[in-house]
């Protein structure tokens, strides 16, 4: 057995696809054969052009011609006697191994066209780069799987997964993830819950323990895992998997009820979503908005930055798809761990603290206004709300404002309608921005707190940390003490707040927040039913004496125990 942290519930039977670590060392090596070079390349190129093609096919009927076109660009790569041909002569006239090779080569071929004008030009290099990573798998012999093409069902195994990983891969085929490390609060953990894919994080062995199709049951609630189990424990995941599917089914009941408690308190439980693929998992589980909508993976499943044409249909997308219930689309939120293959972002010391989301739009106002600018032509379609992360100063918001008041100013000079009904809103998740609320509530229509990061950053304490992840806690008194805070400011100003972090949908955090006065909670789709089952069990009057009481213990320990017991005793 193994045990981990149950990130997203669920139970999972199936086979194991190990996903191997990504980094690939590449040396030069002495007295190589070169016909074995020449030969290794060559087969390596086949294999590269045979997987690209079957890619490109499968895209191309299930999401359509114009995103095959990636893979065509990566079929040209392949194709061009420039490019291999290069790396031929250097294998030829320079003895260098196969891998040295077609490195060398890459990288001059990069350098030159992202040193060209020419923006088509530029965005090639992101191709060659791509393509030369897989035909150096196959070269070194390096297992290369695709996820956007399994063709069996599997439970992925990965010492983590990134965000183009979570982006590309084929959802249906995937049963269940394991992940060596991570928290509550990782992307593997965020994404599986928008996905409603089982998930166990914090595993730190999974990889070293688990091989390809060994047969794994686990509970990702609990946050355990068994490797080839016998016919019993079989069984009985089985029958747990029966009960938590019956559990779902009682859920449906509550489908098109209202999110209020017992003495009449309504809130709006509003969903997560990464792309306008999304919408299924909000739409089923009857979500009453979205309450973040995290453009960056728009950004970050393209090969270079998205235009305003490609932003305005995925935003109208959304919009449309939630019939006039409200959409908060957060502006660009890219550095720290998510980072853009076409754009270089200095080495930092501490990254998360530096160069990202705001602070990078602020800087590069030419990619700002092209994301407010199909954000704001996308108004017309529903009932749009845009979001800022990671402000931090009231300077920063009134430029972020500022901008936004140009770009309504150049639209309506080109005569391109947008909606005057745009709320502007702003992320509470840096200590800095909670303590002055009262400031920055003047100046906004809503706050929406983002835990994940306001937990880190008031703790001093790295979430994918695996040594200190007992640090991490919402239940920290000076987490909760700043979410009053906020709270009453903004409610003191006469404006509302919700919730996109993760505690939004964890039904232990759920009765203080309504004890606090939370107008809003965002979670991942497969929390909101629960989380609505919850609430319309309970009186508002009695959660604001809990919250209270809550608020007068010093510890996290003796309040995250307070919370669980109390849950418990209220299901």
């Amino acid at each position: 057995m193994l045990k981990g942290i149950g990130a997203s519930p669920g139970i999972a039977i199936g086979k194991a696809l190990v996903v191997e670590a990504d980094e690939i060392v590449i040396t030069k090596k002495d007295g190589i054969n070169i016909e074995n070079e020449l030969k290794k390349l060559s087969d390596a190129v086949e294999v590269s052009r045979s997987e690209i093609t079957k890619v490109k096919e499968k895209v191309r009927i299930e999401l359509g011609e114009e995103e095959s076109e990636i893979f065509a660009a990566h079929l040209l790569v392949l194709d061009d006697p420039e490019f291999i041909g290069e790396v031929e002569n250097k294998i030829k006239n320079e003895s260098l191994n196969a891998e040295y090779a077609l490195d060398e080569v890459t990288n001059m071929f990069v350098s030159i066209f992202e040193s060209m004008d020419n923006e088509y030009m530029k965005e090639r290099a992101a191709d060659i780069k791509d393509v030369s990573r897989r035909v150096v798998r196959h070269v070194l012999g390096i297992k290369v799987i695709d996820l956007s093409a399994l063709e069996d069902d599997v439970i992925l195994v990965a010492h983590d997964l990134t965000p183009s990983d979570t982006a590309t891969m084929d959802k249906k085929k995937v049963l269940g993830f394991l992940t060596d490390i991570g928290g509550k609060t990782s992307h593997t953990a965020i994404m599986s819950r928008t996905l409603e894919i089982s998930a166990i994080v914090g595993l730190s062995d999974a990889t070293s323990k688990i091989k390809d199709n060994d047969f794994i049951v686990f509970d990702g609630t609990t946050g355990e895992a068994f490797i080839n189990p016998d016919n019993d424990k079989i069984e009985e995941y089985k029958m747990k998997k029966e009960a938590y599917e019956e559990d779902k089914k009682s859920l449906e009941l509550l489908k098109g009820k209202k999110s209020i408690t017992l003495d009449g308190k309504q809130v709006e439980l509003a969903g997560n979503i990464g792309t306008p693929n999304d919408l299924e998992g909000l739409i089923k589980n009857d979500a009453e908005g979205v309450g973040l909508y995290r453009t960056e993976f728009l950004y970050m499943n393209s090969d270079s930055f998205p235009d305003e044409d490609m932003q305005f249909e995925a935003y109208k997308k959304v919009l449309e798809g939630m019939n006039n219930k409200p959409v908060v689309i957060r502006t660009l939120d890219i550095g720290g761990d998510k980072k853009l293959d076409y754009f270089e972002f200095e080495e930092e010391m501490n990254p998360f603290l530096g160069y990202r989301a705001i602070r990078m739009c602020l800087d590069r106002t030419d990619i700002f206004k092209t994301q407010l600018r199909a954000l704001y032509r996308a108004s017309i379609y529903g009932k749009l709300r845009i979001m800022f992360p990671m402000i931090s100063s009231n300077e920063e918001l009134l430029r972020a404002k500022e901008i936004c008041e140009e770009v309504k100013h150049e639209l309506k000079n080109e005569g391109i309608s947008y909606s005057d009904e745009v709320e502007i809103g702003m992320m509470i998740e840096v200590p800095a921005a909670a303590i002055i609320s009262d400031i920055l509530a003047k100046n906004v229509d809503f706050f929406s707190i983002g835990t994940n990061d306001l937990i880190q950053y008031t703790c001093a304490v790295d979430r994918m940390n695996q040594k200190i992840s007992y640090l991490y806690n919402q239940f920290n008194p000076s987490v909760l003490r700043l979410i009053k805070l906020v709270i009453d400011n903004a409610h003191a100003e006469g404006i509302w707040v919700g919730m996109c972090g993760e505690s939004a949908g964890d039904l232990n955090m759920i009765p203080i927040l309504l004890g606090l006065g939370l107008d809003e909670f965002s979670m991942s789709p497969i929390s909101i039913l629960r989380a609505r089952r919850l609430i319309n069990s309970v009186r508002e009057s009695d959660m604001k004496n809990l919250s209270e009481e809550i608020l007068k213990m010093t510890t996290a320990k003796d309040i995250e125990e307070y919370m669980t017991s109390f849950t418990e005793n209220n299901k």
